[in-house]
């Protein structure tokens, strides 16, 4: 393992300039890199059937479109990390690190399962973005689920999975560490700030759900509302969920987030509502839904004795593009 724990480190001798360098650039450089038998598994085509397929279980139990990273090489991988760090967040693709790395982690505990693979993770591109206008790709794995589609260098990424298991190492020498923190903590602020009239309205379900509602399914709607809404919260609620919403954004390019936020403040602020179910105390397993008109965000943590996080952000109408491949044809000559 320790190798994997090494090569899983190579990618921040490049993160700096990845951040820098637009992403259809690394996504061709990476096409070009490869051989015909690994690009026969990493490119697809736009209109792929499996392009929408996505689950956050272990990359060995579940195949995904696209190469794993164990098939290509150390210079190719570090590719692959350049594309992540160009189309994330600073915070988002260290996010991301943690997340896989967790898999080395999963590997002491278990017994050196060799299932627990920091190397068993998905790219896949969708389209040809050397030449078109619109096109796609994905990278997914155990506790990751990244879709994103650009047009025109405008990029959407939905859905977007993150989970952590455990989400506090409990032992060793990293004991304590804990990773999708502020997502558990903000909930737990919130929820615990409300007066017991509020709390009557906000948790809707007394004991959590085992998992995420949504699952992995290939598109959603607006689930059943339930829980609190914006405008009932005071001003200092309001900021708690405001942050805890950013803290979802931020996983995006700082660009992208900030004009999502805004256009969630000017159109749908009000509609906004936060719901909760289960525990309000940490240990204990707790869920949180945040449903807007547009959006949904998922967190549940029961599973492993509520050290186990599922979150997931949902668009309604955004998921895998689709605003975009509707922009896309809609003012194109090939319907």
């Amino acid at each position: 393992m320790t190798q994997k724990y090494l090569l899983l480190l190579l990618p921040f001798l490049f993160i700096i300039i990845a951040f820098h360098v637009p992403e259809t650039h690394l996504a061709v450089q990476f096409l070009d890199s490869l051989n015909e038998e690994q690009k026969a598994l990493a490119h697809k085509s736009f209109d792929d059937q499996y392009k929408e397929f996505w689950h956050y279980l272990p990359g060995a139990s579940t195949r995904r479109p696209g190469i794993r990273l164990d098939a290509i090489s150390d210079d190719q991988k570090n590719m692959v990390y350049e594309l992540l760090g160009s189309s994330l967040s600073e915070s988002g693709y260290d996010k991301t690190r943690r997340i896989i790395d967790l898999e080395n982690v999963l590997y002491e505990i278990e017994g050196n399962n060799e299932n627990r693979n920091p190397e068993y993770y998905f790219i896949a591109v969708f389209g040809n973005p050397a030449q078109d206008s619109l096109w796609a790709w994905s990278f997914q794995g155990h506790h990751l689920s990244y879709h994103f589609t650009v047009l025109n260098d405008k990029t959407s990424i939905a859905p977007r999975f993150m989970g952590a298991s455990p989400a506090m190492i409990m032992e060793g020498p990293r004991e304590g560490e804990r990773t999708l923190h502020r997502e558990e903590d903000l909930g737990f602020e919130l929820i615990n700030s409300m007066s017991e009239e509020q709390q009557q309205v906000a948790v809707f379900r007394d004991n959590a759900y085992f998992n995420i509602v949504t699952g992995n399914s290939i598109e959603v709607g607006p689930l059943r509302p339930a829980g609190i809404r914006y405008d009932v919260l005071n001003n200092v609620q309001q900021s708690i969920l405001l942050e805890l919403i950013n803290e979802y954004l931020s996983v995006m390019p700082e660009e992208l987030a900030e004009k999502r936020i805004n256009n969630l403040k000017s159109e749908e602020l009000a509609d906004i509502m936060f719901g909760w179910a289960g525990a309000t105390e940490p240990g204990i397993g707790h869920y949180y839904r945040i449903q807007g008109k547009t959006f949904l965000i998922e967190f549940d943590n029961v599973q492993g004795e509520a050290n186990h996080i599922h979150s997931v952000w949902r668009d309604f109408d955004g998921d895998f593009g689709r605003d975009l491949i509707r922009e896309h044809y809609s003012t194109s000559d090939h319907h």
